[in-house]
């Protein structure tokens, strides 16, 4: 049988944008290749506040540090195949043309993209074969946002196709690896950027994040994230495998290797006003008064949510938790558990608004051939069942197996119509309305409570090809998106082949569905030194509140000799 056509625009299309991506790093100029110089390894090394002032005073010269910078992300990309677009030549263009204003809040500081994000005269393939070749004219609003700040775009990053996954594969780039270790995924859907910036490649990156796509790869690959509340960061141009979906909005969101340099990159970025580039963020100022009140106060008020009722953390997450919440007990916050309103309603809501459409949009791009997401693949797969098949499958698992979690994520898995979606909107607002209760009820209007400490997921990273069978185990991020809440992602251990052991106690095969897909792929041998982070998360456009108590976690950690050590950078 001869495949459609479309079958050998897709093999062309692949092959073209590799081919592409090898040409432009073996035609860098030299320099790339040679080993990291003293200054350069200064570069690397130095406080972003600081290097971006010998920038703006005429001390370091903007392409310098664009050149440290890109020859590690040269090797991270040998490494862990973490880059797509490479955009170095085009860099140092911009630098030498003016077009990079070196009197910025950024200025002179390298900054990775998700693929998504529109850079001019390159394409935004977002994995799929059928945006190959197509680059846009012009820089999407936020890059230029970025260049104005004096930030300068040198590559863009490894993403899903569909970007409805914790791993980073399509046929265009290829599989992204982790670089803690090559069997396991570096997260989704910006994986790409926590490979890169864990690896030392980047400081300061871009990801985007609608159901954990910003935590799980900061969580899985040992760098820091910060999901910000809608209208907080922009977003206007980029591209995406469902425009139109705001069930669940999806946010962009800034991502990089160390905590002092997500602050700085925050703050200069809504300092920027954010608001005139593009008209969906709120003109919001930044705070410095909250961020001084939480970096201040004596005593934070800490919620620990232990599990998210749907799947138990293994050994690993459940660990880092507990150190987390020793370390600030240690320091004289007053840490206490918290049960909020059922985290298992917030998963049924948010799957069920964010794939409305039946997976019709994300699966229109797709070519004859073209190779789908391991778990996007499941979902979609049953979505599109006949009803009856679905109603019996349904029936067995809830009155046969009695899984009644893994019924109620199934029962309602069909295309809706408009009718059925604005039911569904209705009880998101009802459901975030009994979150903002439950929150006010901790003292004067939820001053009792200042942030919730939560695990990012069940489970440190998964097996490539892990998401087939762990795509619903996401409960403990995407709750978030439905609430529209600020969180953040701080790396606190990584796992260990002796402490993390799953007990013999634990019997697997009587958790529910979604718990038995995850913990499918649990094993603290094979996982040995795979970072693990933990959650802080804060209400709705509580960015600055929870940016200062990530801060206080981690002081307390290095107080009790428990910080977070960085993968160190080759040859610096």
């Amino acid at each position: 049988m001869i495949p459609p056509f479309d079958w050998f625009d897709h093999r062309a299309a692949c092959k073209r944008k590799q081919d592409e991506r090898a040409a432009r790093i073996a035609s860098l100029p030299k320099t790339y290749s040679y080993p990291l110089s003293s200054s350069e390894k200064t570069i690397l090394n130095e406080d972003i506040e600081d290097l971006v002032h010998d920038v703006q005073d005429g001390k370091k010269k903007a392409v310098d540090v664009l050149r440290a910078y890109g020859k590690v992300a040269v090797k991270a990309q040998e490494k862990t195949n973490c880059v797509t677009e490479v955009m170095l030549k085009e860099a140092e263009g911009w630098i030498e043309r003016g077009e990079i204003n070196t009197k910025g809040p950024l200025a002179g500081i390298p900054v990775s993209l998700k693929d998504s994000i529109h850079v001019g005269g390159f394409d935004t393939s977002v994995g799929y074969s059928v945006n190959v070749g197509k680059p846009v004219q012009s820089d999407g609003a936020m890059v230029r946002m970025l260049k104005d700040a004096g930030a300068v775009p040198f590559v863009k990053t490894a993403l899903p196709v569909t970007l409805l996954s914790f791993e980073s594969f399509n046929d265009v780039w290829g599989r992204c690896l982790n670089p803690h270790n090559p069997k396991y995924s570096p997260g989704g859907s910006s994986g790409g950027e926590g490979a890169l910036l864990a690896f030392g490649g980047s400081r300061i990156g871009i990801g985007s994040d609608v159901a954990g796509s910003v935590r799980a790869p900061a969580h899985y690959s040992g760098c820091y994230s910060l999901r910000c509340s809608t209208g907080r960061w922009p977003k206007l141009g980029v591209n995406t495998s469902m425009p139109g979906q705001e069930g669940i909005a999806s946010v962009f969101s800034p991502m990089t290797r160390t905590l002092v340099d997500l602050t700085y990159f925050t703050r200069s970025i809504i300092q920027m006003q954010p608001w005139t580039y593009d008209q969906s963020v709120h003109p919001l100022a930044w705070r410095s008064k909250i961020e001084t009140t939480y970096h201040d106060k004596k005593v934070l008020n800490v919620g620990i949510m232990r599990t998210d009722t749907v799947v138990p953390p293994a050994p690993a997450c459940a660990r880092a938790l507990e150190t987390a919440a020793a370390a600030l007990r240690a320091q004289g916050h007053h840490v206490f558990d918290v049960s909020p309103p059922d985290p298992y309603e917030a998963l049924v809501i948010a799957s069920n608004l964010l794939n409305a459409d039946g997976t019709r949009t994300f699966r229109s791009y797709f070519r004859t051939g073209e190779t789908d997401d391991a778990g996007a693949r499941e979902f979609g797969r049953y979505m599109r069942l006949p009803e009856f098949v679905k109603w019996f499958y349904w029936a067995y698992v809830k009155y046969l197996q009695r899984d009644e979690v893994w019924a109620g994520l199934l029962e309602h898995w069909h295309e809706k119509s408009a009718g059925e979606n604005w039911k569904w909107v209705s009880k998101r607002e009802v459901y975030k309305a009994r979150w903002h209760e439950w929150w006010n009820g901790f003292g004067e209007k939820g001053s009792g409570l200042d942030v919730i400490i939560t695990p990012p997921n069940a489970t440190p990273a998964v097996p490539h090809g892990g998401m087939k069978s762990a795509a619903a185990a996401c409960g403990y991020t995407f709750m978030f998106n439905l609430l529209d809440y600020s969180c953040g992602i701080l790396p606190v251990t990584h796992v260990d082949a002796v402490k993390d052991v799953l007990p013999r106690s634990v019997d697997v095969r009587r958790m529910n569905g979604v718990a038995r897909g995850a913990y499918q792929h649990y094993d603290a041998l094979k996982m040995a030194g795979l970072p693990v982070a933990v959650q802080v998360v804060g209400r709705r456009l509580e960015e600055e509140k929870v940016l200062a108590c990530m801060q206080r976690l981690e002081d307390a950690l290095e107080a009790r000799g428990e910080r977070y050590e960085l993968l160190k950078v080759p040859g610096a």
